[in-house]
């Protein structure tokens, strides 16, 4: 929970900075603006358990579909105010408080990320919260990275970290996290004989 919350402070006083025009930019998350992506990532904290669930079931229990409903419901929701529920929440409450925070966590990195690499605006991570963060990833089903990585043997240049078997797939540990979360693009920065496959997997292949 420390973690996320750091990580969720990290990214309100990175969001204050940007301009009206930078909340409308494209994110490295497919069809989702910044201002998209802040909403998706607070739209689970004012739900209680019975908003939860009717969510849930809204969504038909669909990752996608359930994320979607969530950013509707903030769509009428400036980027001043959605800071300020962010702002609100640095202490993730509800459904991303699963696994000991762990949730918020991962999912609020990998989005951060989605916005700061969309807008070229680049940062160092702790060392300690990413690898937190990237070990979790990997064992999360939504996030699909235990999937892409199987069969590989994955190892940051940056850290003293390796993870898995097979065909190495070496790259800074930032770089892993949103190659094995899904984003195109992003595995282009690794190498290794595994590289090729990761991608294949990113891309859609097998």
């Amino acid at each position: 929970m420390t973690f996320a919350r750091q990580e969720r402070e990290d990214l309100a006083a990175f969001l204050a900075t940007l301009s009206e025009q930078q909340w409308s930019e494209p994110t490295l998350c497919t069809g989702w603006n910044v201002r998209d992506l802040v909403a998706h990532v607070v739209s689970y904290d004012e739900l209680d358990g019975r908003g939860l669930v009717r969510r849930f079931v809204a969504g038909r229990f669909i990752p996608s579909r359930i994320n979607a409903i969530g950013v509707a419901e903030y769509a009428k929701r400036s980027p001043r105010e959605l800071l300020e529920v962010l702002t609100e929440h640095v202490e993730p409450r509800g459904f991303t408080t699963g696994f000991g925070g762990m949730i918020a966590l991962a999912d609020g990195m990998i989005h951060h990320q989605d916005i700061r690499r969309a807008l070229g605006m680049p940062r160092d991570i702790p060392p300690d919260r990413l690898l937190r963060a990237l070990r979790f990833a990997l064992l999360a089903p939504p996030i699909g990275a235990f999937w892409r990585a199987r069969g590989l043997r994955l190892v940051a240049s940056d850290q003293d970290w390796a993870s898995g078997r097979g065909p190495e797939v070496r790259g800074l540990a930032e770089a892993i996290l949103m190659a094995v979360a899904g984003r195109r693009g992003v595995v282009e920065e690794l190498s290794g004989p595994g590289q090729r496959k990761l991608a294949d997997r990113i891309n859609g292949g097998a």
